[in-house]
């Protein structure tokens, strides 16, 4: 069977975190317990990327991160300590800003009659006639006509060629182009120089040559390799002749400088336009890009192209040197970002393991796959991942929001949702925001994609008699309004299944039905029409064939993903902040918290489907670290005491708005966003002036980023700039450092109460974590307190001479036994704030779930009762494997459980709960991993117990090893 990682640490690499550094940080690793190393993707990618999913070349490592030499030192440190390496694999889309992606450029230079021409997602016969056989190229700052006449455009002769750029972008010039150039006034030339001059006649000839290259619309092997072989022999014999000849360098230059024109002489731009007319890409203001861009991009982002990998050749070169990796065993698994994105993920997925059955030794054991794989694949509400997918399960959103509504309080669900109403006077439900968030989107940033669709569904219509009457508004209206109610990301209905699979039905019946609903005033035929047409149960038709259905439907299931990512997880995330640790990317926002039942079930499926599927808790795109969430969800246990404390915080901090023409500026919905911002970022222990300004900064641009993504009153595309300066003052206000400052006042102390309940929250889901079935997962840094905010603050380097001190001391701790080690521990729960205890529970956890594999990996999950005052306050569970048994047992809302007692001591704060655990005999006996106690089982009926107050005494969580032999 293929190796499956018992924990995985994630590492983003870019030029400020290289391969010597992850080589030099491998021993860190492996004393906290990691087995696999989770690696962002480090193939060469635009340079100056810092996530590398912008990558301009499948078949080099990325020269940023180090050369051949540095990446096998790093290769070299994970076998020393037998560790793998987990690759995240780009399959989806290519970045295209930099003219060092030659399979882009080799588009934009030959259009069609490139060889990569199938390589990307282009739609070379697009609704907009004028650009046929043309790649809209929406770069421009400016309307194309001003930035042509102020000479933001300009054309260059380089290296034997032509070129245009704009500020940083290089773009080519067709070499069948090159012949207007060079001849534009080669008779001048010839009349001084002489028409026997050598170097006319061999200009002449270069230009002759160019006008015989096959023309772009010849697309055969043989056309394309002769166009290819000819434009290098006429490159280089031009870069000669200019190199040889002064007067053709003179020449050249001066025609060059003619294209480029003058300032002010409107006419004189005439003949780079009619050049820039010729080419296979026409340049535009980005501004259009929404309504008339041609090619598939990764979601609304010009600078990301889709490439079209269910073409075998495209497969094959795209993952030559991943496959290399994995072949010679330096990469043991795979990470495939946004598979949604592709054409047919189970038919991808189904090539790498296929590939992988073939190339790699027979695998030893019983399982499916022949090598590891994890798909970024987010699940909606009632979704499961297909069961067909030959894959160990996703990335862990899922496992994520799970575990994170677990410190929830569910029956506060009422409650936070009247304070939040009463404090905003917001009304919408979230499920109204969700709809009405995603046709926004279909309008504003991806009606290109609507209007193709509309105009593809017009003319299958208009195959049949029986559908020719609906009309282009129609059917268009019922795509936006059916896919603004899509339920889930997208569906997998492919021309070589039979049938459609049943979850895909559902889904496809929910979201028609819906848009019905929401439509009263429209025929439901024409929504029955595009149901049954995505259904694949129209009546026969010898007019309308299965391959076109079936492209119709590809382009709707790879509309309806982008459209969901960018209205949830881009816009409502952060416009619906009832309580903002529920808006996590895959979470539902609108189901407050889960309950202890839900939790369990939601395990036992994961162990039943996908038991080595990732479990994360923070990643790079993730909206808030796990620490900030745990903190946030601090809040839901106590709505009334957070409604008095805001209300008079909106109240003091009144003066600080300001007034603009449409309203004040923040408005409530936003500044209620902005106070639990504050609480769950907060930085822990003292703050001198300089990281104090930088927090303020921090927030400055989190809220900044907020605003502009729920695109209420300023957006990316149209930013409203005096709301945002509004905006910014508002939080230096709130944030001056003054003794006289009566926000920090109250607010300091607030948060303080809540960052203490927070911190337990975060220890429980900590182990929690550890013992479940799946594969933990760590994102970079959050060994320590975890409490950034989404990219691009959660993407700063991490600060691992800290945490390597700290390990040293953990691994001290380790080996201190009795009073000694009970004594250190609780200085360090004490002492909280430094994060050592967080990374004590994490190391010894998980160097026991590396030494006692097969227990973590294969034991059996089974949810464990508890009895008394405060049972509903624990979470516990043991797996259990042959002689073999864990007990994780972990509080939750503690915050109503002290508020309950008024200050009771600590010894008595579980009072009378206790835990049924897996025993074998009356008087079982286990040890705490954490503290080193040992702990006999007494009888409660007929089953064995152990107190709760007892084991977490000297300890927040436990994690206990049954000690019997």
């Amino acid at each position: 069977m293929p190796r499956i990682p018992l924990a995985t640490y994630r590492l983003q690499f870019n030029h400020c975190f290289t391969f010597l550094d992850a080589a030099r940080l491998i021993p860190y690793l492996h004393a906290l317990g990691i087995t696999d190393c989770y690696a962002s993707s480090f193939l060469k990618a635009v340079p100056g990327s810092l996530h590398g999913y912008d990558l301009i070349d499948h078949g080099q490592l990325n020269p940023e991160l180090g050369s051949e030499t540095d990446f096998a030192a790093f290769v070299a440190a994970l076998k020393t300590y037998d560790m793998g390496l987990l690759v995240d694999v780009v399959p989806n889309h290519m970045g295209i800003l930099s003219a060092e992606n030659r399979w882009w450029w080799d588009v934009l230079e030959h259009g069609p009659g490139s060889r990569y021409a199938s390589a990307f997602d282009v739609d070379w016969t697009p609704l907009k006639r004028e650009l046929n056989d043309k790649v809209l190229l929406p770069i421009l700052g400016d309307q194309y006509g001003t930035a042509l006449e102020q000479q933001d455009i300009r054309l260059v002769c380089e290296e034997g060629g032509f070129v245009v750029t704009y500020f940083h972008h290089r773009l080519p010039i067709a070499p069948a182009s090159w012949a207007g150039i060079l001849s534009f006034r080669i008779d001048d030339l010839a009349g001084t120089a002489g028409e026997e001059h050598h170097a006319v006649q061999e200009l002449r000839s270069i230009v002759t040559a160019l006008r015989h290259l096959p023309p772009a619309r010849e697309r055969s092997m043989e056309s394309m390799a002769e166009r290819d072989r000819e434009t290098q022999l006429a490159r280089r014999r031009l870069a000669a002749l200019m190199s040889d000849s002064q007067d053709v360098r003179a020449y050249v230059g001066a025609t060059v400088e003619r294209y480029n024109g003058t300032k002010g002489a409107s006419d004189s731009f005439d003949h780079l336009d009619a050049l820039l007319n010729e080419q296979h890409y026409r340049l535009a203001s980005w501004r259009v890009a929404s309504e008339e861009i041609n090619y598939r991009r990764f979601f609304d982002i010009n600078e990301l192209a889709a490439i079209r990998t269910e073409d075998p050749r495209i497969f094959a070169e795209s993952h030559r040197l991943i496959f290399r990796l994995i072949k010679e065993g330096v990469a043991t698994g795979l990470r495939i970002d946004h598979v949604d994105g592709l054409y047919d993920p189970e038919h991808y997925l189904r090539q790498l393991q296929d590939w992988a059955a073939t190339e790699l030794p027979p695998q030893v054991g019983e399982d499916r796959l022949s090598l590891f794989i994890v798909v970024e694949k987010i699940l909606g509400a009632g979704e499961q991942l297909p069961c067909s997918w030959p894959v160990a399960g996703t990335t862990g959103y899922d496992f994520l929001n799970l575990l994170n509504g677990l410190f929830v309080r569910t029956d506060h669900a009422k409650a936070m949702e009247a304070v939040y109403r009463t404090l905003t006077g917001q009304r919408q439900s979230y499920e109204e925001l969700v709809y009405q968030a995603k046709k926004l989107i279909m309008r504003a940033s991806m009606s290109s994609e609507l209007n193709v669709l509309g105009h593809e569904l017009n003319r299958l219509s208009e195959r049949d008699r029986h559908y020719r009457d609906f009309t282009l508004n129609s059917l268009t209206h019922a795509v936006r309004e059916i896919i603004a109610c899509f339920p889930v990301y997208r569906s997998y209905v492919t021309a070589d299944r039979e049938g459609v699979l049943e979850r895909d039905r559902r889904f496809i019946h929910q979201a028609v039905a819906c848009a019905v609903q929401r439509n009263p005033a429209v025929s439901r035929q024409v929504f029955e029409f595009v149901r049954d047409l995505l259904l694949g149960s129209l009546p026969p038709s010898q007019k309308l064939t299965n391959e076109e259905r079936v492209r119709f439907v590809t382009r709707f299931q790879q509309t309806t993903g982008p459209v969901m990512a960018k209205g949830v997880e881009d816009t409502v995330c952060y416009l619906y902040n009832r309580l903002v640790s529920l808006n996590e990317v895959g979470g539902d926002p609108g189901r407050f918290g889960r309950s202890l039942e839900q939790f369990h079930q939601g395990i036992r499926d994961r162990y039943a489907g996908w038991p080595h599927a990732i479990s994360t808790t923070s990643t790079h795109d993730a909206k808030r670290g796990e620490d900030v969430r745990a903190r946030l969800n601090v809040l839901s246990e106590m709505p009334d005491r957070w409604r008095k404390a805001v209300a008079r915080w909106m109240r003091m901090n009144k003066r600080h708005r300001t007034e603009l023409e449409e309203g004040p500026a923040p408005e409530r919905n936003v500044e209620y966003l902005l106070y639990q911002t504050l609480i769950g970022a907060w930085p822990v222990g003292a703050l001198d002036a300089g990281r104090y300004e930088e927090f303020g900064k921090r927030i400055e641009r989190y809220m900044i980023k907020a605003v502009r993504e729920a695109k209420v009153r300023t957006s990316w595309v149209n930013s409203h700039e005096a709301y945002e300066d509004a905006i910014t003052r508002f939080i230096q206000k709130l944030l001056e450092r003054r003794s006289g400052n009566p926000f920090l006042n109250e607010f300091l102390p607030f948060q303080g109460m809540v960052a203490k309940y927070g911190m337990f929250n975060s220890l429980s889901m900590a182990v929690l974590k550890v013992a479940a079935p799946g594969v933990p997962d760590y994102y970079q840094g959050t060994e320590l307190w975890d409490l950034k905010l989404v990219d691009p603050d959660n993407r700063v380097p991490v600060d691992y001479a800290t945490r390597e001190s700290m390990m040293a001391e953990c691994v001290r701790l380790e080996r201190a036994t009795g009073e000694d080690r009970l004594a250190t521990l609780r200085a360090w729960c004490a002492s909280w704030e430094d994060g050592r205890i967080k990374m004590f529970l994490l190391s010894q956890a998980l160097r026991h779930r590396r030494a006692q594999a097969d227990l973590y990996l294969h034991g059996d999950y089974v949810p464990l009762a508890s009895q008394g005052r405060f049972h509903s306050h624990l979470c516990a569970f043991s797996r259990l494997y042959q002689d073999q048994a864990i007990v994780a047992v972990a509080p939750r809302f503690l915050a109503s459980m002290e508020a309950e007692q008024q200050g009771a001591s600590p010894d008595n704060l579980w009072q009378d709960t206790a835990v049924t655990v897996p025993s074998w005999k009356p008087g079982s006996v286990y040890r705490h991993l954490f503290t080193g106690e040992r702990f006999e089982t007494t009888g409660h009926g007929q089953h064995q117990v152990l107190s709760v107050g007892v084991v977490l005494r000297h300890c927040p969580v436990g994690l206990l090893i049954r000690s019997e032999p």
